[in-house]
């Protein structure tokens, strides 16, 4: 009976010793992943500068180089095909693109961007980074050589209604690359250097800008004794200058294509210690840990609930609010004068009068003299100060010496002209650097940093599509108002119009935090910042 007795006792403590052991290896389990984790993290944060943050700023950048290119070659691209398919067209009309298919035309990509910035944004938290890293690239491939081809159909489509379906398609992939390769370098970069390396990324959009310039008037050179016999030879000048726009995409996509998840994604949404902590010594050849023991791991893939229960608090909304406005407000003007410059220097005289070759060859040179002397300054000035000045201190600088500038230019636009042209040039290239060293940075920036990692690409690609719905506003308006009183005689009071718009700009700045020197971890206010 005793026996028995004590057989039950055993049988009784048995369970309570297994849950205890259990309960313990579960502890211990969570305090290694919580070390592998911290040490991850720790080994990104804190790494030195080397050649594969190098590489990551590389892929990504061509691929900004090519979205740039892209965007703006059609501000000459459309211009030449005034000269091809309007020859004809009777008076003021004649070697003029109209301005509603001009609109559209240009508008396109804009409005594709809204969709890839939204739709790709979202679906880098949903799938994973790595998972959809290279599919815009091979979207804005396509989409280009597709619209270098672009011709009429046999009944109903002009080229231009072609080239506005492959413009808006290429836009869809253009959009997508905003947040996907800001996250990705966000995500992988350094704490000290994480800005330069976002800004640098996004600095060779001014190499693009300037390279589609460059390029224009290379073929327009080996086409001038053809233009000059016969203006319609320009129709293969704009393809050729459209068309070249693959071959840096073609250089980025198998980088892009190989690149490794961020192992951020890796630890806070996938869960998955071990890979991250295998990643991070893959990439930056440090060990973070010696156990190569593998679990099965259940990824918590984020969801729209949890997304409103994050946002509902205001605290998290209102910088989600500053990053959507600010570059909202950014780019009605952004958009408003880069695709257009060719119009304003036009409108002011720089252009000239004369041949197609030689109009068409000034201004794609007034676009390079205008990016080299401002844009391009003001993206590197940013990439070497944004780190010591900060975020929000560049932005407020630039939105400031902006509004003031447009209030200058737009009010004072008819004396200023009758006094010196060059005056001009100079005050709006000093535009275009405060766009640069300022918000046109810094809002592409701020929204890759301030967000938790579950939602980071998702809450970046809102900003950014918010900003495009600023540059769609820009074009509509910009076209349905610059002709009031005469051709390009509402230009003056478009720029206060801009002006305007930087003073919103420069109010909802307060919105945003400053990110400089901090972890994305502390920034997000915890380890997935979830409510």
């Amino acid at each position: 009976m005793a026996d028995v007795q004590d057989f039950t006792a055993l049988q009784g403590t048995e369970p309570v010793h297994h849950a205890v052991s259990s309960s313990d290896s579960l502890k211990n389990e969570a305090d290694r992943d919580y070390e592998m984790r911290h040490n991850a993290l720790a080994a990104i944060d804190n790494a030195k500068f080397g050649w594969f943050h190098v590489k990551a700023c590389m892929v990504a950048g061509v691929g900004f180089f090519t979205d740039s290119y892209d965007i703006f070659a059609i501000n000459l691209c459309s211009l030449i095909m005034g000269y091809v398919y309007y020859a004809d067209a009777a008076g003021d009309a004649a070697n003029t693109t109209p301005t509603k298919i001009d609109m559209w035309v240009k508008g396109a990509t804009q409005l594709g961007c809204i969709i890839g910035q939204f739709g790709f944004g979202y679906l880098a938290d949903r799938l994973g980074r790595k998972r959809i890293y290279g599919v815009e690239l091979i979207i804005i491939i396509v989409c280009t050589l597709g619209g270098s081809f672009a011709g009429m159909t046999a009944r109903g489509l002009s080229v231009y209604w072609v080239l506005f379906i492959w413009r808006f398609i290429l836009g869809i992939g253009i959009g997508g690359d905003y947040p996907v390769s800001a996250i990705i370098t966000s995500e992988f970069a350094t704490t000290k250097n994480r800005g330069a390396m976002i800004a640098a990324v996004f600095a060779m959009q001014g190499f693009g800008i300037v390279a589609a310039a460059i390029v224009a008037i290379v073929v327009l050179a080996c086409f001038k004794g053809a233009v000059d016999g016969d203006q319609l030879m320009l129709d293969y000048v704009w393809r050729i200058i459209m068309g070249l726009g693959v071959v840096p995409g073609l250089v980025a996509l198998y980088f892009r294509l190989t690149i490794p998840e961020t192992p951020r994604y890796t630890l806070d949404v996938e869960k998955n210690t071990q890979r991250a902590a295998a990643d991070v010594h893959k990439t930056l050849g440090h060990k973070v840990a010696d156990e190569t023991v593998e679990r099965v791991c259940v990824p918590d893939k984020p969801t729209w609930t949890e997304f409103y229960h994050h946002f509902k608090h205001w605290r998290n909304l209102r910088v989600l609010v500053g990053t959507t406005v600010t570059w909202f407000a950014l780019d009605v003007a952004f958009y408003g004068i880069n695709l257009n410059s060719s119009i304003i220097l036009q409108a002011i005289g720089f252009a000239g009068k004369g041949s197609p070759y030689k109009v068409l060859l000034k201004t794609a040179a007034g676009n390079i003299i205008l990016n080299l002397l401002g844009t391009m300054p003001g993206y590197w000035v940013t990439v070497f100060t944004i780190d010591k000045l900060g975020r929000r201190t560049i932005q407020f600088i630039g939105f400031t010496v902006l509004l003031i500038l447009f209030c200058i230019l737009g009010f004072g636009y008819h004396k200023i002209l009758d006094k010196s042209v060059a005056g001009f040039v100079v005050l709006f290239t000093l535009a275009q650097f405060f766009q640069n060293f300022g918000p046109n940075t810094t809002t592409f920036i701020i929204p890759a940093e301030a967000f938790p990692t579950r939602f980071r690409s998702t809450c970046h690609g809102i900003s950014a599509a918010c900003g495009k719905v600023g540059a769609v506003v820009a074009q509509l308006g910009f076209f349905q108002l610059k002709d009031r009183g005469g051709k390009n005689a509402f230009i003056p009071q478009l720029i206060q119009i801009f002006a305007l718009f930087m003073l919103v700009g420069l109010v909802f700045t307060w919105f945003v935090p400053e990110t400089k020197g901090k972890s994305l971890e502390e920034l997000s206010e915890g380890e997935n910042a979830r409510e």
